[in-house]
């Protein structure tokens, strides 16, 4: 394919957004505006509307002439035949969404792909090797929690035991786990999750930044070069409940207060490192007006493009934690806090682990081209400030995502759509139209033109 072919594919802008806002009828969430549209999604993994999501994007594909394929962590596959056997080019990404999220997050990709499988068809493209679209599961790890957990297991990292065996934390009285509730909605595949029984030859994700760079300088695209470093532990800290009135600051273990010096801690030490620290999740017990806490527990997220940074923001938590019990502490935190005749315990468990990635050049250079067509520009060399011009910036992503366990066994790469304000997993979470339309249209060059090299090489 020439690349006066490749410029007459041309994605429809209001296909793709009819795409985005119908399937978002399923999973509605919090309304944050007037018109229709202006809603949020709460479209949690393996829930009644997921499975409506899934319905969709199976039917429509089959549709599109694709054969769809369902894993055992029910990880869908949409294959469009090639000219040649072989392992597909995939744009993937996937279809749930955080309790409180947003329209576009993961959401995006996968229609972006369907449109681009339409796309091919209306102008009658038959593609070197088959091509396809992947909805991958849980992404989010919202309802089910660990992050990524199905790309995980089809890259070989996570156990597919402990995958199906993780349990709903929404809502807080949910006794369905992974594999219960893909038998419930009948999306448990006979076929193995694994890279060898659905092998890929390069990934292509589409996604919404998640953050403002691309919004603020004013750029059309982002070309993702790798995803930063980042690990996700729960502390828990043990104290002993006792009556707030009738127990002086002398006599407390706080196990609250020990938290909020720890996580003030995590703060102070990531700043120090140019990281970051976060604190999302934080359960005590026993949850009275007039009781001190003898249980926290929460969860602690350190992240930097730098896996020896995330080691080091990681160990000087944990010296400054332990400190932190003593009332001889000398870190910032323990000052101005009433000396107490009792102690509180603290423990870690880490519970993820996910360290920095670098995507494949060949992919990146695709990329990099089909984003400079938006604009009928020359592919430029980029310079120390990572500028691609008026229209495009290399980045590395701070969020993780499926991509990072493709990258492990295929060529992966991805794009990058703006987002208003930077927001995201919120209700408010935004990208223009114009916005989705250039990601889309930078995916489908992109995947094309990988095609095309894998042509020339013949494999």
């Amino acid at each position: 394919m020439t690349e006066k072919d490749l410029a007459s594919l041309k994605v429809q802008q209001d296909r793709l957004m009819h795409d985005i806002h119908s399937t978002c009828e399923w999973g509605k969430g919090e309304r944050w505006g007037d018109q229709s549209t202006e809603t949020g999604m709460s479209r949690l993994s393996l829930s009644d509307t997921d499975k409506q999501a899934r319905d969709w994007f199976a039917e429509t594909t089959e549709s599109l002439g694709c054969k769809v394929t369902t894993d055992a962590m029910g990880n869908q596959f949409a294959v469009r035949p090639g000219l040649n056997e072989g392992a597909m080019t995939y744009a993937g990404s996937h279809l749930d969404t955080q309790p409180t999220g947003g329209r576009y997050d993961g959401i995006l990709g996968v229609t972006a792909g369907v449109e681009m499988l339409r796309t091919l068809n209306d102008n009658w493209v038959e593609t070197n090797y088959p091509t396809g679209v992947i909805n991958w599961t849980n992404e989010e790890g919202a309802r089910f929690p660990k992050s990524m957990v199905s790309s995980g297991v089809w890259a070989g990292d996570i156990p597919i035991a402990d995958a199906h065996a993780l349990k709903s934390v929404i809502p807080a009285n949910d006794t369905a786990t992974m594999k219960s509730d893909l038998e419930r909605i009948g999306y448990l595949g006979s076929t193995p999750c694994s890279h060898t029984a659905m092998p890929i030859a390069a990934h292509f994700e589409l996604h919404i930044e998640q953050g403002p760079i691309l919004e603020a300088e004013q750029r059309r695209v982002g070309i993702v070069r790798g995803v930063q470093s980042y690990k996700w532990f729960t502390i828990t800290v043990r104290g002993k409940e006792s009556h707030t009135g009738a127990t002086s600051f002398a006599h407390r273990a706080d196990a609250l207060l020990l938290a909020s010096k720890c996580i003030l801690a995590s703060h102070r030490i990531a700043t120090r490192h140019n990281a970051l620290a976060s604190t999302g999740i934080l359960n005590l017990r026993p949850g009275s007006t007039n009781t001190v806490p003898g249980f926290v527990e929460f969860s602690l997220d350190i992240r930097s493009p730098s896996n020896e940074t995330v080691e080091k923001v990681e160990a000087e938590c944990r010296a400054a934690f332990a400190s932190l019990t003593s009332d001889t502490s000398s870190e910032p935190e323990a000052a101005h806090s009433h000396p107490s005749s009792l102690t509180c315990d603290i423990s870690w468990r880490t519970d993820f682990v996910s360290p920095a990635t670098s995507f494949h050049k060949d992919c990146i250079s695709c990329a990099t081209a089909a984003a400079a067509s938006l604009v009928d520009s020359s592919v430029p060399e980029p310079d120390a400030e990572l500028n691609l011009g008026a229209w495009g910036k290399l980045m590395t992503s701070g969020a993780g995502h499926d991509s990072v366990y493709t990258s492990k066994h295929a060529p992966t790469c991805m794009i990058f759509a703006p987002s208003r304000d930077g927001v995201s997993h919120n209700p408010r979470e935004f990208t223009t139209p114009e916005g989705c339309a250039d990601g889309a249209q930078v995916l489908l060059g992109a995947v094309v033109r990988y095609d095309r090299l894998r042509g020339e090489r013949g494999r």
